[in-house]
């Protein structure tokens, strides 16, 4: 712990190699992503049919799929949870174009298809239908989700702050979703409802830890008028520091052992969490920071500060004497 006791990190010296780092890791993910033809989407936001299969002894995926090539439709067969389960995944897209019973029709097809395929005898663990116009609502909710919770944080700041400060915390809070969303494409998970939950989990709490340094930035100004902006921020961040990385500590490792221990069902949502995690941390201390002396400075270094961090400043009018 002796690295909390009176830390005096330079941090702000960083903030151009941070920005570059970040860009760079973005650009890649975009890049990554439109070559794939985007982001991949979950089945409940396109639709379609989930079966989980867990056979009583070991069979080879191939199998499975040849199994299945009656079946119409571009599939996804993978195994499912530890190998020694023998659980098979099967996803293919919506066919059945009625609503109501109908929508069972693949979920049943996949059943006969694996029945008379001559594989070893097996039960289903799970089944998920999701219609097409289910998937489309669930889609442009998790979208609204998502941007009226960043427009919210902005107004909150703007109001508790000022607008540059509101500016730094949403550009950390994109960048978070942003690197999230590029390591989810880079291991090959698709997006869906609890990985959308995650991600808006993580705008809280990156602006949580966003606020606590813009808090103390403010505090400073008190004893700090005539220091620049930068040893302003600087001091903030290394007396969070301690605070920042207990809690940010502490909240990866719940999280970690979810992702170890907490099912298949919840790797999704676990990693996105972790990833997060890592990525709100750093862009509170480099990204929001940075983002905040770039628009404060812009004012000038003395006012800049005083107007960032929301102190009044006070101009002394010259008086001229005739002799």
């Amino acid at each position: 712990m002796a690295i909390f006791d009176k830390p005096n990190y330079d941090f702000i010296k960083w903030r151009w190699h941070a920005l570059a780092a970040s860009t760079l890791v973005v650009v890649a993910g975009i890049v990554f992503m439109i070559a794939r033809g985007g982001m991949p989407l979950g089945i409940d936001f396109t639709g379609g049919t989930i079966v989980v299969a867990k056979f009583s002894q070991a069979v080879e995926v191939d199998r499975v799929r040849a199994a299945l090539e009656s079946v119409p439709g571009e599939k996804v067969i993978q195994s499912y949870g530890d190998a020694a389960d023998n659980a098979v995944l099967i996803r293919l897209p919506q066919l059945a174009q009625e609503e109501g019973t109908s929508l069972e029709k693949d979920a049943r097809a996949v059943v006969d298809a694996l029945n008379g395929a001559g594989l070893p005898t097996f039960e289903i663990l799970s089944q998920e239908i999701v219609g097409p116009v289910i998937g489309r609502e669930l889609q442009l909710k998790g979208i609204y989700a998502t941007l009226a919770s960043i427009v919210g944080i902005a107004i909150y700041i703007a109001l508790r702050f000022r607008p540059a400060f509101a500016i730094g915390a949403i550009v950390a809070t994109l960048h978070d979703v942003l690197i999230t969303l590029t390591f989810l494409a880079f291991f090959g998970y698709d997006l869906s409802l609890n990985i959308v939950a995650a991600l808006l989990t993580i705008t809280g709490y990156s602006v949580n830890d966003t606020i606590v340094i813009f808090d103390r930035v403010r505090e400073n100004m008190r004893t700090m008028r005539r220091d620049p902006l930068e040893k302003v921020v600087n001091t903030a961040v290394n007396q969070t520091l301690g605070r920042t990385v207990i809690t940010a500590g502490t909240t990866f490792l719940s999280v970690l052992s979810l992702f170890l221990f907490g099912g298949e069902v919840l790797h999704g949502f676990a990693f996105t969490m972790l990833v997060g995690i890592v990525s709100g941390t750093y862009s509170t201390v480099f990204i929001a920071a940075a983002i905040a002396i770039i628009l404060g400075n812009s004012q000038g270094a003395g006012a800049g500060a005083a107007v960032a961090a929301g102190a009044p400043v006070k101009v002394k009018a010259a008086t001229a004497r005739r002799s």
